[in-house]
């Protein structure tokens, strides 16, 4: 069968069975959306200061003057000491005979030591975090961001295997089994009881949802016609995955311990079960076609996006309300995505989006920092950007590979782009020492990658391709058009 979409065109490209295809697999895609971010909530780290035992024998006023303070990095102010003391033999020796801190004895002179019997944190916004339920603060403050790099390299993993076991025994076979996987694996993580047994469980809940998700993106890229495909690849699976995004905040505000949380998400994941009876194996698959290898660059890309995603809670004003608010934003770079995927070259629509996702970030440098709204404004013009290249750039890759490897493909471009999600957390760790420092990296790094991404083939009006030959063929198609081009 040499021309796949000719010899099933009788078929029609809107029928009932597709439409049912195409909702359940955007569907599975729901879950995601939520597991990729949870971690803004699950690791968020409340206020905190040393815990004083209540059983320490100190009057009032020594017990109220017991942290020290030090000025913030970020406002300026005179804020109490998250991660130190003043010793607490020093204090009950005063309290004993009656100094007076500040009146009697001069504080700056008294010595100070660490946490040495844990923190206390404010309970107001959570019950808790597992930053609050394994002291993730001060000495141990860089497990935070370690543990979001876990989840990114279990991505990592997923992105690499997943593919060839895609390819091998079918994108439905991976698709349910990475699905209860993800599943399973999120409900073994309520029962952690170490920060290590968490990662470790968080690690295989990474290599889960990266594999459903791409399993069903190229399942579904693969069973549609042109047109369906476009929306699909663009528009359908990244709107459903956003959907995803805007519940992880308003379930977040509702349910404030990060155990329950993680409950939630769990039964969320249950949307998924219908893609056993009701999704076939892919058509294209089984006939099972040629071989090639051509991968397209996304490293760059994935930082800027999970450094945008992952900085809500850094944001002004309520977390909660920040991390919908950048959910929000995904919903019309979606359907901008699949306008410019629709009508306009792939090549230039991905390269305006990057570079005008990364001017916005270099703006943000420009602002006083009293303008929070405008400052806030910018960022998420910038998530907009880079969230419509994000769509574009999944799509976009599977029309660059035939059918036996397009899962294999797209696994190890996703694969590579997992770098930069795994650093991304440090992205953001580097706000301790300046908060501009994120914002120049990702700037530049978006823009840059913005204008490399001219160099890739066009792919706009080409069949998806099924051979060696035909991806050939889209090569050879941008190498004629770029000599007519000089040539002009």
């Amino acid at each position: 069968m040499t021309d796949y979409e000719a010899a099933t065109a009788f078929l029609g490209e809107w029928g009932p069975f597709q439409q049912q295809v195409f909702f359940l697999l955007c569907l599975s895609t729901v879950p995601n959306g939520f597991t990729a971010l949870a971690i803004v909530f699950l690791a968020d780290t409340p206020s905190h200061r040393c815990l004083i035992p209540e059983h320490v024998n100190l009057t009032a006023a020594w017990r109220n003057s017991s942290i020290p303070l030090e000025v913030d990095n970020h406002s300026g102010a005179l804020v109490p000491s998250k991660c130190s003391r003043y010793k607490l033999n020093d204090m009950r020796s005063f309290s004993e005979t009656g100094l007076l801190p500040g009146v009697d004895v001069n504080l700056s002179n008294v010595p100070r030591e660490g946490c040495l019997d844990g923190w206390e944190y404010d309970r107001s916004v959570y019950i808790a975090t597992i930053v609050s339920e394994w002291d993730l603060v001060c000495d141990n403050r860089w497990k935070n961001p370690l543990t979001s790099s876990v989840f990114f390299c279990g991505v990592l993993t997923g992105s690499f295997i997943s593919g060839q076991l895609s390819d091998r025994y079918g994108r439905k076979t991976v698709l349910v089994v990475t699905i209860a996987v993800q599943i399973l694996f999120t409900f073994f993580e309520i029962f952690s009881q170490s920060w290590a047994v968490f990662c470790a469980l968080y690690f295989v809940v990474g290599v889960g949802q990266i594999s459903n998700y791409v399993a069903a993106f190229v399942l579904g890229a693969e069973i549609f016609g042109p047109s369906v495909r476009t929306i699909f690849s663009t528009a359908g699976v990244s709107l459903f995955f956003g959907a995803g995004y805007m519940l992880l905040p308003l379930f977040a505000f509702f349910i404030r311990d990060w155990r329950m949380l993680l409950l939630a998400l769990t039964l969320l994941g249950f949307l998924c079960v219908p893609v056993w009876w009701y999704v076939p194996e892919s058509p294209r698959w089984l006939l099972m076609l040629f071989m090639t290898n051509n991968y397209p660059h996304r490293n760059t890309l994935t930082i800027a996006y999970f450094v945008l995603s992952l900085n809500t809670g850094n944001l002004h004003g309520d977390a909660y309300f920040n991390c919908f608010l950048s959910a929000v934003v995904e919903m019309p770079a979606y359907t901008l995505s699949w306008v410019l995927f629709r009508w306009c070259s792939r090549r230039l629509s991905l390269s305006l989006s990057l570079f005008m996702g990364g001017l916005f970030l270099l703006l943000m440098l420009l602002i006083p920092a009293n303008l929070i709204s405008l400052a806030i404004t910018l960022e998420m013009a910038g998530k907009f950007a880079v969230t419509t290249a994000f769509a574009i750039v999944y799509a976009y890759s599977a029309e660059l590979y035939p059918t036996v490897l397009r899962n294999t493909a797209v696994g190890a471009c996703s694969m590579a782009s997992r770098i930069g999600s795994i650093i991304a957390p440090y992205f953001i760790y580097l706000r301790s020492y300046s908060i501009s420092l994120p914002y120049i990296l990702v700037g530049s790094l978006t823009a840059l990658s913005g204008l490399l991404s001219l160099l890739l083939p066009e792919s706009y009006g080409m069949p998806l391709p099924e051979t060696i030959i035909d991806t050939t063929l889209i090569s050879v198609h941008f190498t004629d058009d770029s000599d007519i081009n000089l040539q002009s």
